[in-house]
């Protein structure tokens, strides 16, 4: 936003930081209010984990912003369109790219939880929180590879994401790519 003017990027900047304060336990509530389901539960974790991202993301855009490749553009009477998609847009896609994909393992397991005290997802629907409140009433019956399973479906495909979001960052970034 620094290349749409300061007064963009400081309400951007404001913005973010007012939802940053916001816990995340108003997931519950936004999933409540909206009556739960998963339009409910997407929009409250979009809602919860976009100024993370925009943050990072609008760091590196003011970083970008001052590179001499690009003061040397605009100095040259580049317009501002050409030098965002040209040197700022091929900057910030791959940085885009992983944080969406870093953000994943995060909003899988809020999905979970929220799923699982019941503000989410319908039990109808083949969700792993579903699966770990149906197998939590059968715990006191010896049952407990219920729960382990679905614990453990739910740990591998973080751990997955994670994974793929770590080899992503280090194929696109040069620097990490020599470490």
């Amino acid at each position: 936003l620094a290349g749409l003017g300061r007064r963009a990027d400081a309400v951007a900047g404001f913005v973010t930081d007012v939802m940053l304060a916001l816990p995340h336990l108003l997931l519950l509530l936004l999933s409540f209010m909206l009556g739960g389901g998963t339009a409910a539960v997407i929009l409250a974790i979009a809602v919860s984990h976009w100024p993370r991202l925009a943050r990072i993301l609008r760091g590196e855009l003011r970083q970008v912003m001052a590179m001499p490749y690009v003061e040397t553009s605009r100095a040259l009477g580049r317009p501002r369109r050409f030098v965002l998609v040209h040197h700022v847009l091929p900057h910030l896609a791959p940085q885009l790219l992983v944080g969406v994909l870093l953000m994943f393992p995060h909003a899988i397991l809020h999905e979970a939880g929220l799923t699982f005290l019941g503000f989410g997802l319908e039990p109808s629907r083949p969700a792993t929180g579903v699966m770990l409140a149906e197998a939590m009433r059968h715990l006191g019956a010896g049952r407990w590879w219920l729960a382990v399973f679905p614990g453990a479906i739910l740990l591998a495909l973080v751990l997955a994401f994670d994974l793929l979001g770590g080899s992503l960052r280090r194929l696109l970034s040069p620097a990490e790519a020599r470490l």
